[in-house]
């Protein structure tokens, strides 16, 4: 059976992400000087203006919020207000508030305890479903084509930064078909990249450039054939990107930071959050639990649910699905996974150290299949 699957990925000078990375900036910044900080940290960028809004609870008084912006715009490389946004003349408005004393109450004391239960002194910051996923298509135990995506994407702004194709501007979309054959990727179908430039690149050689220096240099020679088909910004302009071109919104990402589309997703966005909020967190224990499933070889292929309630710290439930690939059954998986690991909010945050500023690491390009990170290390089940 033959069929097609896409994803896509973007740069960090995408409008979304450029807001994505501010949020996680910040929250790493109160990380830094209070790993108990209470972060929920939410961007808009418009037309040479930025809004940072949301609540934050932190002994850290001394967080200079507007240099943080400016800084993270420039990291970025944006710097001209005519055709993307300038980050030193660019307004720049606070909102913030501290977290409702509402939230706080479920958060500080958990159910279990309140009523004797047990022991646990968190519960989960908000109810939601988290899914973690992973496969054996790539070395990284990530669906092949949003792992392709991303680093297609973080090639662009690679050769952007080093100077390699100088006429690039900060903006850019990446999106990558993969075509299976019987569960199996085949070979890349269609590559779709457009990049932002300056007014004065030519086309032709720009289609060349990116060609050359970005397609062939990380999709695997094996994998493109005379039938791979290239739309190298298939409208023929990018000049105007970033906020001046279309809005960007925190959380607006949440299937290019997660698996491309190739699994489910709760709904729950990442960054800007701290780890509480097991949006953010449990999405994390998801990945790993599910990645060290499939490099323990007791599955090919392995999604995870996990619910949470506000207020409460256990999960409410565990689902497992190995679509048929799993060497014993799924309720023995689940049996590992609970007798092994403990799921609460805080048995999370601190088996995967997730106090410490590591947030803009995990902004761009995807929040999984990147080794470095604490969730994607391998165990022995």
């Amino acid at each position: 059976m033959r069929r097609l699957f896409t994803s896509e990925s973007v740069t960090e000078g995408h409008p979304d992400k450029l807001c994505d990375y501010i949020a996680d900036s910040v929250l790493d910044a109160y990380l830094r000087k209070d790993k108990n900080a209470r972060v929920a940290c939410e961007v808009v960028a418009g037309k040479g203006e930025i809004l940072v809004t949301g609540e934050i609870t932190s002994i850290a008084e001394d967080i200079d919020i507007e240099e943080i912006v400016r800084n993270t715009i420039k990291e970025i490389g944006y710097d001209n207000e005519n055709l993307d946004i300038d980050y030193r003349t660019c307004k720049i408005h606070l909102n913030i508030s501290k977290q409702s004393p509402d939230i706080a109450l479920g958060v500080d004391k958990s159910l279990e305890e309140k009523t004797g239960e047990d022991v646990v002194s968190e519960g989960a910051g908000d109810q939601g479903i988290m899914f973690g996923f992973a496969c054996d298509e790539t070395e990284e135990l990530m669906p092949m084509p949003i792992f392709l995506a991303h680093k297609l994407a973080e090639r662009l702004t690679y050769v952007r930064k080093n100077g390699i194709i100088d006429y690039l501007r900060p903006d850019g979309k990446v999106q990558v078909t993969v075509q299976y054959v019987d569960d199996h990727p085949k070979r890349v179908d269609t590559i779709v990249l457009s990049t932002q430039h300056n007014d004065s690149a030519d086309l032709e050689i720009l289609k060349r450039d990116i060609k050359e220096k970005v397609i062939n240099k990380i999709v695997p020679s094996e994998l493109l054939d005379e039938n791979t088909k290239y739309y190298i910004n298939p409208t023929g302009r990018f000049v105007i990107g970033g906020p001046l071109g279309d809005s960007g919104l925190t959380g607006r990402k949440i299937i290019v930071d997660t698996y491309g589309g190739y699994s489910r997703h709760g709904g729950g966005s990442f960054s800007g959050k701290d780890a509480t909020k097991v949006d953010r967190s449990a999405s994390y224990m998801a990945r790993f639990l599910a990645k060290n499933i499939v490099a323990n070889k007791l599955a090919k292929r392995c999604e995870i649910q996990l619910s949470y309630a506000i207020g409460i710290a256990r999960p409410i439930s565990i689902y497992i699905e190995t679509f048929g690939t799993a060497v014993i059954p799924e309720e023995e998986i689940i049996e590992k996974i609970s007798n092994k690991f403990d799921l609460t909010p805080r048995g999370i945050i601190n088996y995967l150290q997730l106090q410490e500023p590591i947030y803009t690491k995990t902004t761009n390009y995807g929040h999984f299949g990147k080794s470095y990170l604490p969730w994607e290390k391998i165990i022995e089940l």
